[in-house]
């Protein structure tokens, strides 16, 4: 849609071509008199909503400059379509089709199988979402939202109920479902269709995990069980007898009694770990001060976004609060093998946070941090070092995980260890590596084959087979990678890292960008810390061309995860993106200090030969060059290009340049 409004806003032409607006604000102008439709707002109102720190006089020259620049830009995006003013009120009349919002409301209400499947593949997000909006309008836009939210699960279940769906109006349904849970994992409606889908595919198994996921979501979320016509759809809607799923399945997926040592939440079916974040030591708060539980709380929601591993609810740790308790008896009563604690120790307006990772077992202290900072920004404090510490811990628990996967017997390993154990050899980035990778991800799939994140890494791994010119044949691995990820893409839901390793798969073998951006943008959207996450989204934007933002994505990656086994790959990304903007000398430096990072990462090497070459170092160059060649003997640019990602091609044509000026073989 030329102008879309779900999921931020996007101005385009009917084409897709790209309009380029002055300004967000000026945007943000055209979004809100296409909300207001025939209502119109008047000048008053829109410098309110729009300019509000600004003087009066001010506000209306901006609005005079945004009103001049979209009566421009229309013809381009809404071709028919133009602004009137009445007194002092601007409506935006016409152009209703061409506007995603408009036309999600006109097919919802049409019915059919057809337009419902086209509006929910309409709702690529909350209205506006991640947009910048003030007081007044923030308010209009919320109530807004919720109604088009309210709408987009109505459609989710009507679209499921359909008989006889077609695999585009199936998928649409999925990925409204899956944006709809990115945002509120209790949304049973969402669940609903999910479950509806599996079981018209015959899939009684996955209904069941759709089942488990609902109830642990709204226990989790809302502290009850679900609606009876949650529970009752695999009796109603399941398989005959013998083929899977039966009512008593739905009714074993209900919560049971409160966790303890007997009947813990410490790993779900494919063995992930739990952990719980306990109330932190407050050292000199005053009584009915929450600043200490406010971090806490956020710091629980944080890690609750990550699907690497289960939280326990902020209730059950919250029962420890002001008492003395060893860590190896908060492991055994809530059956978790992790704890994060800490203290909070303030000094006027100066606040000290230390926070530590604890395994409850053996009470090894695994990793700790101090923060320190101003404390008059309290809430935007809250989220900053919520944010740090959901990005160092993920690491951190995934390195021990790794290792006591490796000192788990083969017989007793589960499909979850097999995973954990691949992916040493999957970020080393070295062909030997990356076969075993491959192996132990098959292994993974044989134990359980609906294990959407081991078919997730698996298609990043083959997706790698051909980037980094490890096979003879990249058209095969290209194949391979994105018929795993297209599988893994159906079965994984909420896990952030494995919907980054499915936009991975497709952005390095294909040029469907767009798609491949939309799995790393729900994955953000669900874990906003993942630093794999923002690295594939800074490759997204420099295959893109967006230097800049790539940048910006590869540099918060490094900051919230600076010890990632990945970090030589974001300093690959930043080299690319100094390159291409002419600055040769500093690429050359990034590209060295993630080669000191990635030892075995040789395929590196011709970047440098590159970069050397475009600055007239030929003997710095060859001397790359040639440590490349030794590892990848007889390459020609000719079956780079064939390998390397296919939207890297015309993106970078200075390091495309500086090969040749290197002296690599055409052909």
């Amino acid at each position: 849609m030329p102008l879309a409004l779900f999921g931020g806003i996007t101005v385009t032409t009917p084409a897709g071509a790209a309009v380029a607006l002055p300004t967000r604000k000026t945007a943000l102008v055209l979004a809100v008199l296409a909300l207001q439709a025939d209502k119109g707002a008047t000048r008053d109102a829109l410098v309110e909503w729009i300019w509000p720190e600004r003087a009066e006089g001010q506000g209306k020259s901006s609005l005079r400059q945004a009103l001049t620049a979209i009566r421009k830009a229309l013809p381009a995006v809404l071709d028919g379509a133009a602004l009137e003013t009445e007194q002092d009120t601007v409506k935006l009349n016409g152009g209703e089709d061409l506007i995603d919002l408009r036309r999600f409301e006109q097919q919802a209400r049409a019915g059919g199988r057809g337009a419902l499947a086209e509006a929910a593949a309409l709702y690529r997000g909350e209205l506006l979402e991640g947009i910048p909006l003030n007081g007044p309008l923030e308010n209009t836009v919320a109530a807004l939202r919720a109604q088009l939210r309210h709408e987009a699960l109505h459609l989710a279940e009507r679209l499921s109920e359909e008989a006889g769906l077609s695999k585009s109006e199936r998928a649409a349904c999925e990925a409204l479902a899956n944006r709809l849970l990115a945002t509120d994992p209790a949304a049973e409606a969402a669940h609903r269709a999910l479950i509806r889908l599996r079981l018209a595919e015959v899939q009684p198994n996955a209904a069941r995990r759709q089942l488990e996921r609902c109830v642990e979501a709204v226990q989790r979320e809302l502290g009850v069980a679900p609606e009876a016509q949650t529970l009752a759809l695999l009796e109603t809607g399941g398989p005959a007898p013998g083929r899977g799923a039966t009512a008593g399945d739905a009714a074993s997926a209900a919560p049971k009694s409160t966790p303890g040592p007997a009947d813990p939440p410490a790993a779900d079916r494919h063995g992930q770990p739990s952990v719980v974040v306990m109330p932190f030591d407050d050292l000199g708060g005053r009584e009915g001060d929450f600043f200490a539980d406010g971090v806490v709380e956020e710091i629980t929601s944080a890690l609750s976004r990550i699907k690497d591993f289960f939280v326990i609810a902020r209730q059950s740790a919250f029962t420890y609060k002001g008492r003395f308790v060893d860590v190896r008896e908060v492991g055994r009563d809530l059956g978790v093998r992790y704890a994060v604690e800490g203290t909070v120790r303030r000094g006027g307006e100066r606040v000290r946070i230390t926070v530590q990772l604890v395994e409850t077992e053996s009470g090894r202290q695994l990793w700790s941090e101090r923060y320190e900072d101003n404390r008059s920004e309290l809430f935007e404090l809250q989220d900053r070092i919520a944010s740090q510490v959901a990005g160092a811990i993920n690491p951190s628990i995934r390195a021990s995980e790794i290792e006591r996967a490796r000192q788990t017997p083969p017989e007793d390993l589960q499909a979850y260890d097999l995973v954990l154990q691949a992916l040493p050899h999957f970020w080393a980035h070295r062909k030997e590596d990356n076969l075993k990778a491959l192996k132990l991800f098959d292994r993974a799939l044989e134990r359980d084959p609906d294990y959407g994140v081991a078919l997730a890494f698996k298609a990043w791994c083959h997706a790698q087979q051909a980037c980094y010119l490890w096979t003879g044949d990249p058209a095969r691995e290209r194949a391979q990678a994105v018929a795993a990820a297209e599988q893994a893409a159906l079965k994984v839901q909420d896990h952030a890292t494995a919907l980054a390793a499915i936009g991975a798969a497709y952005g390095m073998t294909t040029t469907d960008l767009a798609r491949a951006e939309g799995f790393i943008e729900r994955s953000l959207a669900l874990d906003p810390n993942n630093a794999w996450g923002w690295m594939r989204a800074g490759w997204q934007r420099l295959f893109a061309k967006d230097f800049k933002t790539a940048t910006a994505n590869y540099e918060r990656a490094l900051a919230l995860s600076p010890l990632d086994p990945f970090t030589f790959n974001m300093h690959f990304g930043l080299s690319i993106a100094e390159a291409e903007q002419g600055h040769y000398e500093k690429a050359i430096r990034l590209v060295e200090q993630g080669l000191r990072e990635g030892p075995g990462v040789t395929w590196a090497y011709r970047m440098l030969a590159a970069y050397h070459a475009q600055l007239g170092n030929m003997e710095k160059s060859a001397e790359a060059m040639n440590r490349f060649l030794r590892h990848y003997p007889g390459v020609t640019i000719e079956f780079m290009r064939q390998s390397l990602p296919p939207s890297l091609h015309d993106s970078t044509p200075a390091y495309w340049e500086g090969m040749r000026k290197a002296g690599f073989p055409e052909k």
